[in-house]
């Protein structure tokens, strides 16, 4: 088994209920909000009965409240998407700015790099279906 896989994200947000409604129609992923922790859990690959993983190399994670004084950004999560050209005008529509223009990766794929509503920074990346 690998050691030391990502197995968790979070973004940091001024308005933590806001910045999930972005990500919600950006990804379709599923929230579950615990108010108790002003946190909000992020769904992003399916679960089985305990609340695992069921889907290979999704990483589910969270969004909370930006910590006071936290100026950081933190790092760029990409997120695998059926078409480039779909996920830039979804983004743009949704409030995100581009960063970087589709850009090609050498006989893996494509990606395109965004700043959502509060500043972090995201990615979205498009498999070559002609690469091994």
């Amino acid at each position: 088994m690998q050691k030391n896989t990502v197995s968790h994200f979070e973004i940091y947000a001024d308005d933590p209920q806001k910045l999930a409604a972005f990500y919600t129609k950006m990804f379709d992923w599923k929230i579950t909000n615990m108010p108790e922790m002003d946190y909000i859990v992020v769904h992003s690959g399916d679960t089985n009965e305990k609340g695992m993983l069921a889907q290979p190399g999704a990483i589910n994670g969270g969004i909370a409240r930006r910590p006071e004084g936290f100026t950081i950004n933190g790092s760029v999560n990409y997120s695998m998407v059926e078409s480039i050209e779909d996920a830039v005008e979804r983004a743009k529509s949704l409030g995100a700015k581009m960063t970087k223009g589709k850009t090609p990766v050498p006989g893996m794929g494509w990606f395109a790099m965004f700043t959502d509503p509060e500043g972090n920074n995201f990615a979205v990346f498009k498999a070559d279906p002609a690469a091994k």
